[in-house]
């Protein structure tokens, strides 16, 4: 078996809108030389503006039918600092990805490690490489 170093991360690791999530977490795999980037983000607040005023407190949907969302991508392998996501290798898992409910913090945090268990065997086991674009299941 192949050693996997775990780190999380203080920031979003995808999603355009993801400075308006109050859910973030993001965690590094890395694997003789393949890094995985495992993405949770959820809660987005709505903002709107009338006239001069903006308004907010409510949540809306990240996309269809989900507040919470799970992705998975092989890091940019240019990015030698942050080893930030290839947004151009997305890696599918068999682990739920999607929540749609709003007070589910914990479900978005089991959800979230449920696929870096698959992500992490499967990268100890050799399967992974940013050249298999589609990894066994």
């Amino acid at each position: 078996m192949n050693k996997v170093k775990q780190t999380e991360r203080g920031w979003a690791g995808h999603f355009i809108c993801a400075n308006r999530c109050r859910f973030r977490r993001n965690t590094l795999l890395e694997c003789n030389n393949v890094g995985v980037v495992i993405s949770t983000v959820g809660l987005m607040e709505a903002h709107w503006k009338e006239g001069d005023k903006f308004y907010g407190g409510a949540f809306e949907e990240i996309g269809y039918n989900r507040y919470f969302e799970t992705m998975a991508f092989y890091a940019d392998p240019n990015d030698k600092r942050y080893h930030d996501i290839d947004v151009t290798k997305q890696i599918d898992f068999d682990s739920k990805w999607a929540i749609n409910e709003i007070d589910a913090d914990d479900k978005a945090n089991d959800m979230h490690e449920a696929v870096v268990s698959e992500i992490h065997d499967k990268l100890e086991r050799g399967e992974l490489t940013p050249q298999n674009d589609n990894p066994p299941h």
